[in-house]
């Protein structure tokens, strides 16, 4: 058997290839780089939208607690109120400022979901 004859890469081509394999593996790099700058991206907005999240859920709370304390304030005036006039007088104070402050709560919430999503929005770099 006649011995196979060796096919030799024109040095042109060899060198066209080894730039064009040069090529692809920067450009992969390159993509690779703005993905895990996208991840990172993505991951800070994650965290900003917990905070925020997570400082309205408080705010909720808080306004909820001082909402069922202005209640229970209320029952204990009610119990010692001296006559039916008194009553009608304390309920119609308590509704009428507890309107006010249930209109500021809401305007505060309001607020602070608008900031936590803008928060969240911002790219942190």
């Amino acid at each position: 058997m006649a011995a196979p004859e060796q096919f030799e890469i024109p040095r042109d081509f060899r060198a066209l290839a080894e730039k064009s394999v040069e090529q692809a593996k920067q450009a992969f790099d390159g993509f690779i780089s703005a993905a895990h700058q996208a991840v990172t991206t993505l991951e800070g907005q994650a965290e900003s939208a917990r905070k925020g999240a997570r400082h309205v859920a408080e705010k909720a709370m808080n306004f909820a607690e001082q909402n069922v304390a202005g209640s229970f304030d209320l029952a204990q005036r009610l119990v010692r109120a001296k006559d039916v006039q008194e009553v009608m007088k304390l309920q119609a104070d308590f509704v009428q400022s507890q309107m006010q402050i249930l209109a500021q709560q809401a305007k505060e919430l309001g607020e602070s979901a608008g900031q936590a999503a803008q928060e969240a929005g911002s790219p942190k770099r």
